[in-house]
Parts: structure tokens; C-alpha cells; sequence
């Protein structure tokens, strides 16, 4: 796919998400109150420390009896804002099939580099291989999936050798991108690249569509369809460029009706919805 000639303005109006969704704050909100209920509901086992970092914590959401694999989830605020209370929504329709969810931290721009944020993910999915079966969460399969900047991260686990988890094996059996940025390039014309700081070089190596997959496993690639055109575009360059990474039987990038950038994540309170149930898809094979 053939990227367009970026500015300023094009890469504002296309990234700019907040700005695209005037209503962004009532979901912010909806994020809020659903993950509320479900922490009320599930009781998880909150700020267990995966690494150093400050924000290197995860809460861990466990089905009675132990479980049958583990769903990790990345959250998503452009690396530099929201947290992991904002998503606990997303476990309930996991825990009620018998896995166990990981709703992870980590630091946040500007304080730390969006390399030092892979890295944290890297720590996180290593540290459930190695503890999380005390605490009721089965490592094997694991799936990661994010949203947003979280759907960058999860792909850049993708990208990463077993020996960089420290791990003889590669930890993942899947990986869920949900709206997730894939080429980086274009932030750097961002108004808030002030807090991300990236340059040229720096956004490629940090591209996943820039990357070779080390994992062969499958990746669902799910966006709105009422999100900007730059993130549909986003979808379609990482299937494009990782086709041997595509599920069985999809055709294309998940593109979910009537969603936008803030609503199409919370699909993940439906167990119904077809991003929840292409996950668990690739949990249960």
C-alpha cells in the first residue's frame, strides 16, 4: 500500500483521535464504569510487580479453579496516557470461558522511551511465563492483544526472539491488534512527538511493519470502521505485511461496523462481538 505524501495537517487530522471523536469523554467514562463493575465482579489480584519500573505492575483477573491459558491486554493512550483500571472491562468475557486475563501498566511517555515501553511489555509476558501459574493464570497458550498503542506493542512482542523474553520458546500462540499503530513514521510530524520523541530512525526501528515476525502465529487485525482513514490504513499495512501471520478463514482485517477509535475496544464487554470472539478464537484452537 502506498503511503501518502505526510504533513503537519494530514498527520493531525488523521491521529488525532480525541479531536476525531468529540464525544471521546462519555467512553473514557464508559471505560471507567464498566472496568469498575467487572473488578467488583471478578476480584482480581491487583499491582502485582512484573519489573523495576514505577508503572511495571498488572492486575490479574483469575477464573475460579485455575485457567485454561492467559489473555494479556495492553492499553492503549498514544504511550503516554490512560492505565490499566481504565480496561478491566475487557477481562469478563475471558474469565467466564476459564482464562485468565492480565491487564498490564507500564510507563508512560515522556518519561520513558516507547523502546523502554517494548521492553516493559517483554518483562510482563516473561514474568506471567514464569509466575503467573502460582497465581491461578495457565502461561500456556498466552495471547497478547492491545489497543491502540497497546495494538503496537502487542505486535512488537510479535517481533521479538524468545531469547529477548528470556525464554527457550516463544511465549505467544496469538496476538490481537485493535486499532493498533503499525508504521510509526508519520508521529514524528505529530504535535505530540514533543512527548514521544521520536525521530526518523528511531520510528522505523519501531515499526512493526518494518519488523519480521519471529512468532508464526496468527494475528487478528481489527479496527472501525468509522476510525480515521489513517487507522484503516494502519490495519491494512501490517496484514499486507505479515501474511503468514493472517488467521485461518479471515480475509481480510477485522473492520468492525458502527465503531470508532474509543468504542470498537469496548466490543471486548461483549462476549457476543466478533473482535471477542475472534480472540478467544485464538485461545481455544
Amino acid at each position: 500500500m502506498r503511503s501518502p505524501a505526510y504533513t503537519a495537517e494530514l498527520v493531525e487530522r488523521g491521529y488525532n483521535n480525541r479531536a476525531a471523536v468529540p464525544d471521546h469523554p462519555q467512553w473514557l467514562a464508559k471505560f471507567a464504569e464498566l472496568s469498575a463493575n467487572a473488578r467488583t465482579a471478578l476480584r482480581p489480584i491487583t499491582d502485582l510487580r512484573y519489573g523495576p519500573n514505577p508503572k511495571e505492575t498488572l492486575d490479574l483477573f483469575v477464573p475460579a479453579g485455575g485457567s485454561l491459558g492467559t489473555l494479556v491486554f495492553i492499553h492503549g493512550g498514544y504511550w503516554r496516557a490512560l492505565d490499566k483500571s481504565d480496561h478491566s472491562f475487557v477481562a469478563s468475557p475471558f474469565v467466564a470461558q476459564g482464562f485468565a486475563v492480565a491487564v498490564l501498566n507500564y510507563d508512560l511517555c515522556p518519561d520513558v522511551s516507547i523502546a523502554t515501553i517494548v521492553d516493559e511489555c517483554r518483562r510482563a509476558v516473561a514474568w506471567l511465563v514464569g509466575e503467573g501459574e502460582r497465581h491461578g493464570a495457565k502461561p500456556s497458550p498466552m495471547v497478547v492483544s492491545g489497543h491502540s498503542a497497546g495494538g503496537h506493542l502487542a505486535a512488537m512482542l510479535v517481533t521479538t526472539p524468545a531469547e529477548a523474553f528470556g525464554l527457550a520458546q516463544h511465549p505467544l500462540a496469538g496476538a490481537v491488534s485493535v486499532s493498533g499503530v503499525h508504521d510509526l513514521r508519520p508521529l514524528t510530524l505529530a504535535s505530540f512527538n514533543s512527548e514521544l520523541k521520536l525521530d526518523d530512525a528511531e520510528a522505523a526501528r519501531l515499526s512493526p511493519i518494518l519488523q519480521q515476525p519471529v512468532a508464526r502465529v496468527p494475528v487478528v487485525i481489527a479496527v472501525g470502521a468509522d476510525e480515521t482513514a489513517e487507522f484503516l490504513r494502519q490495519a491494512d499495512l501490517l496484514w499486507d505485511a505479515w501474511p503468514e501471520n493472517r488467521p485461518a478463514k479471515m480475509q481480510r482485517p477485522l473492520v468492525v461496523p458502527e465503531r470508532h477509535h474509543f468504542s470498537v475496544v469496548v466490543d471486548y464487554a461483549d462476549a457476543s462481538s466478533a473482535l471477542t470472539r475472534a480472540s478467544l478464537a485464538l485461545l481455544i484452537r
